[in-house]
């Protein structure tokens, strides 16, 4: 066993400093070891550290994590130890199990996701909760809102095409202005059916052409016509589509910019987008707010969070 004397030789502490102060460096030192290792790895690669720890410590380096980490840090690090596909698997059914339904990660989730991470999602969500997604989705929502979250959940979606059909793109764009502002309420089914099964590079085009039959573009059109969840799902949709960047980059800014973070959605947003386009969307948030995302972490957060969340946003660019 090292005396303390040793130890403050080795750690820079004076000799005089109490036992308690040399251990609380050490803890501080050994979390910002965890956070600079593992947000600067992969996913594959933070696995095969795990799999290291636990044949050289003989224990889970999950169970290790959770018996020393507490809070917003936490929260990140455990995240990062899962793919991206078992983290929203997660992240939807602690949306949906319990008393009540977190409507807004639900929505963000399944409305934001491409067809091939929502077959992901659907497999790896199988997996881990031996529950079938679409079963637990129709059972926790309802209406038109349950009707459009389930046609996306059954990635009916069209593949993008070399060729570009013009005379789908005035169908579809006449289809959707004729179901919802050329008439006396909305016909939902025609654009849950457009928007869960046309490409997204269709769809762009669709809504170009839109503008030349509607008064209102697509996502003023969404605002007029439908209400609560059913309007907020639409209006993800067509933010997405449109820039799907732009869209997160927005939506960590309106989490950032109250008084005190909106941790929760600031949290799923950077883990869930940290191996996919998170250098985008700090591009957008950018290029959108004059201010860097790092630059807005650092004002907004604080401790051992606002470290892990700069770890995975990198260098400021």
């Amino acid at each position: 066993r090292k005396t303390l004397h040793q130890l403050s030789r080795q750690g820079g502490y004076t000799y005089g400093q109490s036992k308690k102060q040399i251990l609380a460096h050490i803890v501080s030192v050994w979390l910002i070891t965890i956070i600079d290792v593992l947000t600067k790895r992969t996913y594959a690669q933070r696995r095969e550290i795990a799999f290291a720890y636990e044949r050289r410590a003989k224990k889970d380096m999950i169970s290790a994590l959770k018996g020393a980490l507490s809070g917003s840090l936490e929260t990140v690090i455990l995240g990062l130890m899962k793919s991206t596909a078992q983290y929203d698997a997660s992240e939807i059914r602690g949306s949906i199990k319990g008393l009540g339904t977190d409507e807004d990660t639900l929505i963000e989730i399944l409305c934001s996701r491409s067809n091939t991470e929502l077959k992901e999602i659907k497999n790896v969500y199988k997996e881990l909760f031996k529950k079938d997604l679409e079963k637990d989705v129709a059972g926790d929502t309802s209406g038109n809102f349950a009707k459009l979250l389930l046609a996306l959940v059954q990635t009916q979606r069209a593949e993008p095409s070399a060729v570009v059909d013009y005379e789908k793109i005035d169908q579809d764009a006449r289809a959707l202005y004729d179901a919802g502002v050329r008439i006396k309420g909305t016909d939902v089914a025609t654009w849950i059916s457009i928007m869960s099964e046309r490409s997204v590079p269709h769809l762009q085009k669709v809504f170009q052409r839109y503008k030349s039959y509607s008064p209102y573009d697509m996502q003023e059109s969404v605002m007029k016509e439908v209400k609560g969840d059913l309007q907020r799902s639409f209006l993800v949709l067509v933010q997405c589509f449109e820039n799907k960047q732009l869209f997160f980059a927005n939506r960590l800014h309106d989490a950032m910019k109250s008084k005190g973070a909106k941790e929760k959605m600031v949290t799923r947003i950077i883990v869930s987008r940290c191996e996919v386009d998170l250098k985008k969307i700090c591009s957008e948030f950018k290029a959108q707010y004059g201010q860097s995302l790092h630059k807005t972490v650092l004002e907004h957060t604080k401790g051992d969070y606002q470290k892990v969340l700069l770890g995975l946003l990198g260098q400021e660019e």
